[in-house]
């Protein structure tokens, strides 16, 4: 096998590297993929250099691709305290966010509101949609320059997160969703370890509220990146018309998933808009071929999706 060994990415360029078999040197197979993928330290190398890596053309399958995501997610993770609605489908292995699909999913990165969250994501495209459903994905460095300095200044001491988990019914998700267990006793013991606030409500649900950084560095360039879903969790991106109509129903604090600044003081929406709407505009999409395996370093790099028409699957994994 030959292995490519490719030049550092310039953040000013797209974060996105494409593979083929003509750039692996290996046959167009799960096999060709794999043999490839074997030699770790090289995948790890192009991931660092250009934060986001998609294989196109090696005719992944839902049968093979879990011994690639073996290769590249040595630890495969549950998506505990996520706050999308998934499936699980096998081994850790999830499906991509279930929302409607005429809607765009704004930037972010995997569980940034937690106190810990995965490295690495990789994506798998068990069936492309028939029109739209990319993938965008936005380096976080060119993410945070693109906000203005007011905006910027105004996250620096953080957000603080709050979700309203039901018992079984009511918006949002559930505890035991959220968690993956039906078990009291394994909530306050993860929650214990996350710095988090929680008390159990009247009617069964949980309430949790976290301070988070907004942004973080990455572990090994130091570079800093935007790191935060102030503006996925902020009324403001529901639109006037369904943030209305929750404020009818709910105050901002009882919602499924609520955000401030980090002294309890409103986020303003103009803010939370800029962030969406500037993250969007700076990311580059990945449009989907059934069989195409995305992989992401999840602090260098956002996520969303866009719209789409006809059938979609997307699988999703992740690893710390």
């Amino acid at each position: 096998m030959t292995t490519a060994i490719f030049p550092a990415a310039d953040t000013a360029r797209t974060p996105l590297l494409e593979l083929t078999s003509a750039d692996t040197g290996t046959e167009a197979t799960p096999e060709g993929l794999l043999s490839y993928l074997s030699d770790t330290e090289n995948v790890d190398r192009l991931l660092l250099a250009h934060k986001a890596l998609v294989f196109r053309g090696f005719g992944l399958t839902a049968d093979t691709v879990d011994r690639a995501l073996d290769l590249i997610l040595r630890n495969r993770l549950a998506y505990v305290h996520g706050n999308s609605p998934r499936t699980k489908v096998g081994d850790n292995l999830y499906t991509s966010t279930e929302y409607p699909q005429q809607f765009t999913i704004s930037m972010h990165n995997e569980l940034s509101y937690a106190e810990s969250w995965p490295t690495r994501l990789a994506f798998f495209c068990q069936q492309a949609a028939e029109t739209g459903g990319a993938t965008p994905v936005v380096d976080g460095e060119a993410w945070l320059a693109a906000l203005d300095p007011e905006v910027r200044e105004a996250f620096a001491p953080g957000v603080r997160y709050t979700q309203n988990l039901h018992d079984g019914m009511g918006l949002g998700k559930s505890w035991q969703d959220t968690f993956e267990t039906h078990d009291r006793t394994v909530v306050e013991e993860y929650l214990r370890g996350t710095g988090a606030d929680w008390d159990w409500r009247p009617d069964g649900g949980l309430r949790v509220s976290l301070l988070r950084p907004a942004t973080v560095r990455h572990p090994v360039t130091g570079a800093e990146v935007w790191f935060n879903q102030a503006d996925q969790w902020h009324p403001a991106s529901l639109g006037d018309e369904a943030a209305g109509a929750l404020a009818q129903l709910l105050p901002p604090e009882e919602l499924p998933q609520y955000v401030t600044f980090a002294d309890g003081s409103p986020i303003p929406d103009a803010h939370v808009l800029q962030v969406r709407d500037r993250g969007l505009e700076t990311a580059v999409d990945v449009d989907w071929n059934t069989g195409d395996l995305l992989l992401i370093d999840n602090v260098s790099v956002g996520h969303g999706r866009r719209p789409f028409t006809g059938a979609r699957r997307i699988l999703v994994a992740m690893t710390d």
